[in-house]
C-alpha cells in the first residue's frame, strides 16, 4: 500500500520530529482534554488512538487513568510513543484493518491521520475499522484539517532554520491534494521527502463518517467548542457515536 512509504519514511524521521516539535503535549491537550470531558471518559475506560504518532495525545489520556491503545504504521513513531506514555499499549498496525471488535469506549483519529493515499477507499476502511472497534454507543472523534481553508492560505515556500538544520518546504495544490516537497540540509548532507495529503472538505468528511454507520452529534473547529465554519475554521472535528 502506497501509504507505507510515507509513514515509514518521512513521518518516522528525526527531521519530521524536529520540524513539528512545536506540536507538543501542550498543543495536544487542547484537543485531548475536551475529548475526555465531552466523552465522559474516566479511569478504567478504554480508548483506541488511531494514527497515534509519537503518543502526545495518548500520554494525556493515560494520565487521566484511561486505558490507552495506540496504533501507527511507523515503527519509529511507536518507539517514541512508548517512551512518552509507558503506561499505554502501542503497536505497529495498519489502521485500515480492524484492530478489535466492540472493545473500546472511544476511538480517536487526530491531527489529520487520513488522506495520505490516492485512494479514498483507504480512508473509508479506517473509519469503518473505528466503528468495528467501538462498543455500541461508543464515541468517535475525527480531527482533520479544513482543506478548503488550507488551500486558500497556502504558503508556496516555507523556510526554517532549526539549529544546524535548514528546511525548505514547498507546497502546492494538485487536484484536491496538498503536496509538500521537503528538502532538509543538515551537517551530514541533504535529504528529500514528499508528502501528499488530501484537502478535506466538510461534506466529504460527513459522508465518510455516515457511510461507516455513525451518528454525527456535532462538528466543531479545533477549539472543540465553536461550531465548524468552512471559511474560518482551520480544523474539522467530527464528534460521532456508534448506534446503541
Amino acid at each position: 500500500m502506497e501509504a507505507a512509504g510515507v509513514f515509514k519514511g518521512w513521518f518516522g524521521t528525526l527531521w519530521y520530529d524536529m520540524l513539528y516539535r512545536h506540536r507538543d503535549e501542550h498543543d495536544a491537550q487542547a484537543l485531548a482534554d475536551p475529548i475526555i470531558a465531552k466523552g465522559k471518559l474516566g479511569p478504567g475506560m478504554e480508548i483506541l488512538d488511531m494514527g497515534c504518532g509519537r503518543g502526545r495525545h495518548a500520554a494525556i489520556f493515560a494520565r487521566n487513568g484511561i486505558r490507552v491503545t495506540g496504533v501507527d504504521l511507523s515503527p519509529e513513531c511507536i518507539l517514541a510513543a512508548k517512551a512518552v506514555a509507558p503506561a499505554a499499549n502501542f503497536e505497529v498496525f495498519d489502521m485500515r484493518m480492524p484492530y478489535a471488535t466492540a472493545r473500546f469506549d472511544a476511538v480517536v483519529c487526530l491531527f489529520t491521520s487520513l488522506g495520505y493515499t490516492g485512494d479514498r477507499n483507504d480512508d473509508d476502511l479506517a473509519v469503518a475499522a473505528a466503528a468495528t472497534a467501538l462498543k455500541p454507543s461508543g464515541l468517535f472523534v475525527l480531527d482533520l484539517m479544513n482543506g478548503e481553508r488550507a488551500a486558500s492560505a497556502l504558503n508556496p515556500l516555507e523556510i526554517r532554520e532549526i539549529g544546524e538544520v535548514h528546511f525548505e518546504v514547498q507546497k502546492a495544490w494538485d487536484h484536491g491534494d496538498i503536496v509538500k516537497q521537503i528538502k532538509v540540509v543538515h551537517p551530514g548532507g541533504e535529504a528529500f521527502f514528499k508528502e501528499v495529503v488530501h484537502a478535506w472538505n466538510v461534506e466529504e468528511v460527513k459522508a465518510m463518517v455516515l457511510r461507516a454507520g455513525f451518528r454525527i452529534e456535532e462538528i466543531t473547529d479545533g477549539t472543540c467548542s465553536a461550531s465548524f465554519n468552512p471559511d474560518l475554521s482551520d480544523r474539522i472535528v467530527v464528534w460521532a457515536r456508534k448506534p446503541a
